[in-house]
């Protein structure tokens, strides 16, 4: 054997004691750490996809709003001029703002509510029912929801129509106008709404039901329960994460109600009378040139739907609920 050969086999030796000095080893990454990034990798498409329909359009309406942004900025006829917040205090000075926001917020809150109501009271009802008529109501209410809101809303208009409506003729109205008051004309959106609206409520709490273990309905009805009971203290506890995401869809959807607001009242009502904040965005961006008034308008609501989403899944968190 030659020198060579006996050093490569003798170890190596260090420090007083003759101990082996051994490279470090490399602790292999645990499964969780591993697989943390999983999860985002098989969202990242849909993340990419998300950021450019919704980050980048957000982008360009908060910044047209911070700018003057009119007929003759579009033309090229004058230069784009920085308004800093100046938009925003135009329109919180705007009288009619106040008015069209107030009347927003309480026609969304009435459209959510009913949806609720009816769309929960109709999921109860489906699991009352035998199979033939629950598949009819079924098939019903999807297409009231697949229905466009635009050929809803004219064919609602044409049942409640003075002359020519049903409507009138079946409850004896002679030529009553529905669009020609305020508050008529708020509940026949409102019934609209609640007609194109209510499926989706009905179809996904009636899923949720279906999901409750069938012994625990049993044993409420056995224990006496009314039907009332068991959905307010059995259903409705166990059904809360799926009450959450409904009422949240519904309070975004009924807040930017346009469709049947512009459609069935004729861009509004009379003087204005029946504007929501989605219309009255329209007319100060295209009917009046505003683009700016009318994309301040947009953040404001976007804002407010975002605040009002946060607090009431902090309202929930606070009630110890998993979402």
């Amino acid at each position: 054997m030659t020198a060579d050969t006996t050093l490569r086999k003798t170890p190596a030796r260090s420090g007083a004691g003759g101990t082996t000095a051994r490279a470090p080893r490399r602790r292999p990454a645990s499964p969780a750490r591993r697989s943390g990034w999983t999860p985002w990798l098989y969202l990242l498409p849909a993340l990419v996809l998300l950021g450019g329909l919704l980050v980048y359009p957000i982008y360009q309406l908060g910044l047209i709003s911070f700018l003057e942004y009119t007929q003759a900025q579009v033309s090229g006829g004058e230069p784009t001029t920085f308004q800093g917040f100046g938009n925003y205090a135009t329109l919180f000075r705007d009288s009619q703002f106040w008015q069209v926001l107030l009347a927003t917020v309480v026609f969304a809150a009435a459209c959510v509510l009913a949806t609720l109501f009816v769309g929960c009271a109709l999921a109860v009802l489906l699991t009352r029912i035998r199979a033939l008529p629950r598949l009819a109501l079924m098939m019903a209410a999807l297409g009231a929801w697949a229905t466009p809101a635009i050929t809803g809303s004219t064919v609602w208009v044409f049942l409640f129509d003075p002359d020519f409506g049903p409507v009138n003729k079946v409850l004896g109205l002679g030529d009553f106008s529905w669009t020609y008051g305020r508050y008529s004309a708020f509940a026949l959106v409102l019934l609209e709404v609640l007609w194109c609206s209510f499926p989706f409520v009905m179809v996904t709490v009636y899923a949720g039901i279906r999901a409750i273990p069938a012994e625990v309905l049993e044993a409420a009805s056995l224990d006496g329960a009314s039907q009332w009971r068991i959905w307010r203290s059995v259903m409705a506890p166990m059904l809360r994460p799926i009450l959450i995401v409904v009422t949240i869809q519904s309070v975004i959807w009924d807040f930017k109600v346009f469709t049947q607001i512009y459609v069935m009242t004729n861009g509004g009502g009379i003087a204005g009378q029946n504007l929501v904040l989605n219309v009255y965005a329209y007319q100060k961006a295209f009917a009046s040139s505003q683009y700016s008034l009318g994309s301040a308008i947009g953040v404001v609501m976007l804002v407010i739907l975002l605040a009002v989403t946060l607090v009431y899944l902090r309202l929930v968190r606070r009630q110890g609920e998993e979402l």
